[in-house]
């Protein structure tokens, strides 16, 4: 079998719960995205993300109250939007700098991230929110600072998590070559186009969810039952 040298994971659903994300953090950004765009609005970052999000949407001109109603549909309707995760990212920051809440973690992902780490491979993490998002997420963990464990992080600037091409530049990024690459997700679709690109896969079906009697992917209840 391939030895594997490096892993990617997916963070809802795969090292944490989708509720968590769902149920504390999109509620924690709708309610404060209005007040912090407008007090935010002079700022370069802050331009330049309403900026996308009025380009993603082909908006020519639009009202800065405009283009805030649309990120809370988009908000509402979890849509994939780089520019929505980067602004989602920035208003978070405030909620763990404030000790509002902390992100969740299964109880055997740090042991099993430090575990990894030890026997020298490398970790990374592909997900739909933000690089920023990503490293906060990891940072104020309820295990502990968990971000010294990752070489780097990928999100949708990447490309999208569905695509193929997306994990042959992540392959490229890290140089390593694909067959050595374990990609850790619950959606199966994201889990079809890593294997496309020659990556080992990981499905993490969390109970209550059940493995199937022939998956199409080797599926996983934790990380401790995780085959290297």
């Amino acid at each position: 079998m391939t030895v594997i040298r490096a892993i990617v994971t997916d963070i809802e659903g795969t090292t944490s719960s989708i509720s968590f994300v769902k149920d504390v953090l999109f509620p924690y950004a709708r309610k404060r995205l209005p007040a912090y765009v407008e007090t935010h609005a002079d700022q370069p970052d802050m331009q330049h993300w309403l900026h996308e999000a009025a380009k993603e949407a082909g908006i020519v001109e639009a009202s800065r109250q405009e283009i805030i109603e649309l990120l809370l549909r988009w908000i509402d309707e979890d849509r994939k939007s780089t520019a929505l995760k980067a602004l989602q990212g920035m208003i978070w920051k405030v909620g763990y700098e404030n000790g509002d809440y902390r992100a969740h973690m299964y109880p055997e992902v740090a042991a099993r991230l430090h575990a990894w780490r030890a026997d020298g491979l490398h970790l990374y993490v592909y997900s739909s929110g933000s690089v920023p998002a990503q490293k906060l997420f990891f940072h104020y963990s309820e295990a502990g600072d968990l971000s010294p464990m990752f070489a780097g992080y990928f999100d949708t600037e990447t490309g999208p998590k569905r695509e193929r091409r997306s994990y042959e530049q992540i392959a490229e990024a890290i140089g390593e070559q694909p067959g050595h690459i374990l990609f850790l997700s619950d959606i199966v679709e994201e889990l079809d186009a890593a294997r496309a690109a020659g990556f080992r896969t990981g499905w993490l079906l969390r109970p209550p969810l059940a493995i199937p009697a022939q998956p199409t992917h080797p599926a996983y209840a934790d990380f401790d039952a995780i085959e290297l």
